[in-house]
């Protein structure tokens, strides 16, 4: 048997962590690039993670484990909002996962934390802690009151804030109807965020956020920046930038990204000049954005790219004069740090989080009110047409990434929080 590695401090014991991921898609998401790179960092450091997860599964560092909770994967790519057939219900939880899918709410993050719990109970004392991705299931008030098991959760952001944005940009009363009963999940992540010990988020801007609309108190909220591998996310030499490319990561059916008013902009700025959009993201027939895509008659200047490794992403960057965040609002926002980190100039709004991840306007980023295409596309322009300023903020912006984030000082801040968990838990 293959001996774990010596903690960083060999004063401190080894943790043995239960790393929770409902869903971890390997190369866009922000859970699944959160999970694989802090469960690797954590392993680095000496201490034992395995990562109990749900399809879409996510790709991991060699040395951490991976345990398969199989749902019924509903939502897949290939034939998403299936309904389950009779025969796939093998377990209480498929039924319950169904169940709770037929009344058009989203049923993963309840149907895992109870197959999670399930797992852990026939576990006993194989793991010190449980750490939750932002599932916030039933599940997890079990493993805390049955299986006394600590646990700590981190909330990214409160997705009651992707429910509120839904449903004001709904086109039409059912559409509307529809969001309400698909964001239902979200009363049962307030009860459960409440009852949780310790809860990690990623800025302050989201804990204000978490406090506010999960009822969580501040006390019990700990702030922990996520990060960015500045070694992998870098500037590649032999790249040329090709004039006029902008390039953005976003979900084309999410009201929140915002990529609506990024459309508006390009459609603005392309009867003045050559310009090509590059999306990294994966269209979605019948949303919003892909409606405005085809209104505007796009089909010549964008581009959509999904499904590639890091390395491509970092080219897509370095092949661009500009990266856009248009977000309505972000936790954090992983891909403004991927692309500050590669060295290519970010314009970004200044929704939620954005203004204290990206730093200040004409020094590390370039800022944009949130939802006004008029002053994305004056922005764009100015960017484009000033060289120099474009390479000062592009440095800039790379050096406050290397100053500020990395995944193994994401590492550190998490360990520390764990082992206060642990100093506060009965029995631990």
């Amino acid at each position: 048997m293959t001996s774990l590695p010596s903690p960083k401090n060999s004063d401190e014991a080894s943790l043995r962590i239960a790393f929770l991921a409902y869903r971890g898609k390997p190369h866009c998401g922000g859970q699944g690039v959160y999970t694989r790179h802090l469960t690797k960092a954590l392993v680095d450091l000496g201490h034992h993670v395995e990562v109990l997860a749900g399809q879409p599964y996510p790709v991991l560092d060699t040395e951490v484990p991976l345990v398969t909770l199989p749902s019924l994967d509903l939502y897949n790519d290939h034939f998403p909002m299936r309904k389950a057939r009779i025969w796939e219900l093998k377990t209480k939880w498929d039924v319950a996962e169904a169940l709770s899918f037929n009344t058009g709410n989203f049923s993963e993050p309840m149907a895992f934390s109870m197959r999670a719990w399930s797992h852990l109970a026939q576990r006993p004392n194989e793991f010190d802690l449980v750490h939750d991705n932002q599932c916030l299931g039933w599940g997890l008030l079990l493993m805390q009151n049955r299986l006394k098991l600590p646990v700590l959760s981190t909330i990214h952001h409160p997705i009651t804030v992707d429910r509120r944005l839904e449903i004001e940009h709904a086109r039409t009363m059912m559409e509307r109807l529809g969001k309400r009963r698909w964001y239902a999940f979200t009363r049962m992540q307030t009860q459960v965020a409440k009852r949780m010990a310790r809860v990690m988020t990623v800025s302050e801007s989201s804990k204000s956020d978490i406090a506010a609309d999960h009822k969580v108190d501040p006390s019990r909220i700990h702030v922990v920046p996520v990060g960015v591998d500045p070694e992998l996310f870098q500037p590649v030499d032999h790249v040329q930038r090709v004039p006029g490319r902008i390039v953005t990561t976003a979900s084309a059916d999410v009201a929140m990204k915002g990529l609506k008013y990024l459309l508006e902009a390009v459609a603005k700025l392309r009867t003045e000049r050559p310009i090509e959009l590059v999306i990294i993201g994966k269209p979605k027939e019948d949303s919003a954005s892909v409606n405005v895509f085809e209104e505007l008659g796009l089909t010549d200047c964008v581009t959509w790219v999904h499904g590639v490794p890091d390395e491509r992403i970092v080219e897509l960057y370095s092949e661009a004069e500009l990266a856009v965040v248009p977000s309505l609002y972000e936790g954090f926002s992983l891909p403004a740090i991927e692309a500050m980190s590669c060295g290519v100039p970010l314009i970004a709004t200044t929704g939620g989080a954005l203004p204290e991840v990206t730093g200040i306007h004409n020094q590390t980023c370039f800022q944009v009110p949130p939802g006004d295409s008029e002053a994305l596309a004056s922005m764009i322009r100015t960017a484009l047409d000033d060289p120099a300023a474009r390479a000062r903020v592009g440095q800039q912006g790379r050096q406050r990434v290397i100053d500020h984030w990395s995944w193994r000082h994401t590492a550190d801040r998490t360990v520390e929080q764990y082992r206060i968990l642990l100093s506060e838990h009965p029995g631990r």
